[in-house]
């Protein structure tokens, strides 16, 4: 049996079989797929002409399809994917600088360590110093305050003695009761009554006797009265004492 041509693949260019994927290679294009198709051809009407195209029964057409290679590359949209730097492990010491880099940076943390601790020790005595300030300056004011009011304290002598006659009246009365007040602004207060306990700390004995009538030692009599200023004792009062039979 004679061997029939190839038919031509219909949707070739009519270059010889495998050209197209030699011209696409050969002109720069991108690789082709060559699949080869051996089918067989059904039976046919006898041909007519001994040089027609038309494959005899039973013969084996070999048809090569060509079919362009498809290349998808998947594009990630985004910035640049960079690794993160590796953390230090927990309780792992982070190895020291070789070289003379690591002898300069022992001795800048030794530096800092050092004028941290300078810092730290002058505002400790900074706030020393204004705690000391500021108590010395209230000390110092106390003590002018009670230096003037214990210069007045005759004055307020004579208006005792005037109130016990019964002098402070009319106008002068006024003046003494607002000269009391205004004094007591500055925390002066008057101490010692007739029938105050004795306090050896706040009254001055002047006068000593016994009575039936006491129980402890008491002041039976103020022959002057005793001030303080705040906490601070200005003058003690002085006082006739009466102890117990």
């Amino acid at each position: 049996m004679t061997e029939k041509p190839r038919a031509a693949d219909p949707g070739s260019t009519g270059s010889a079989p495998g050209g197209s994927a030699a011209a696409g290679q050969a002109g720069g294009d991108e690789p082709r797929v060559v699949i080869r198709d051996n089918r067989k051809i059904k039976e046919a009407p006898a041909a007519t002409d001994a040089g027609a195209d038309t494959p005899a029964e039973g013969l084996v057409e070999e048809a090569e399809v060509v079919v362009d290679e498809i290349k998808v590359e998947a594009t990630v949209e985004g910035p640049p994917v960079v690794d993160a730097p590796a953390e230090p492990v927990e309780g792992e010491a982070a190895p020291a600088a070789p070289g003379p880099l690591g002898a300069e940076l022992e001795a800048l943390r030794a530096e800092l360590d050092e004028r941290t601790r300078d810092l730290q020790r002058v505002t400790a005595e900074y706030a020393n110093y204004r705690k000391r300030v500021d108590r010395d300056r209230s000390l110092v004011q106390e003590q002018a305050t009670g230096s003037v009011l214990a210069a007045l304290l005759p004055i307020l002598d004579d208006l005792d003695r005037a109130r016990e006659h019964g002098d402070l009246v009319g106008p002068f009365g006024t003046v003494a009761e607002q000269l009391t007040t205004a004094l007591g602004k500055f925390g002066l207060t008057a101490f010692g009554e007739q029938g105050d306990p004795f306090d050896p700390t706040r009254h001055e004995a002047v006068a000593h006797q016994t009575s039936a009538d006491v129980t402890e030692p008491t002041c039976v009599q103020v022959m002057r009265r005793g001030y303080q200023l705040g906490e601070r004792l200005l003058r003690p009062a002085m006082v006739a004492v009466a102890d117990p039979e």
